[in-house]
């Protein structure tokens, strides 16, 4: 059994939007995290109290779910696309 912990997932960050762009659009987060991680770190980096967050310009993740989990389903090409948003942009 692999340790999920130890496994880094690469998140890309994409503003939607009105959203401003970071400066760094891609960082490493343990598989075993939470996605409430990825959030929080949004929320800090933009020095907002909400953001709209979604998985492949698609849905908004459970914040519970984790990391390595919505990679395995719908990760490609190496990465975790993260959307975010100061407005809601996607159903």
């Amino acid at each position: 059994m692999v340790n999920l912990g130890f496994y880094a997932v690469v998140v890309h960050l994409r503003a939607t939007g009105d959203a401003p762009i970071l400066k760094q659009a891609k960082f490493k987060i343990a598989g075993a995290d939470k996605f409430v991680k990825v959030i929080e770190f949004l929320c800090r980096q933009l020095h907002r109290e909400t953001l709209f967050v979604y998985v492949n310009s698609a849905f908004s993740p459970n914040p519970d779910e984790l990391v390595i989990d919505l990679y395995n389903n719908f990760g490609f090409d190496g990465k975790l696309v993260v959307n975010y948003a100061c407005s809601m942009a996607w159903g």
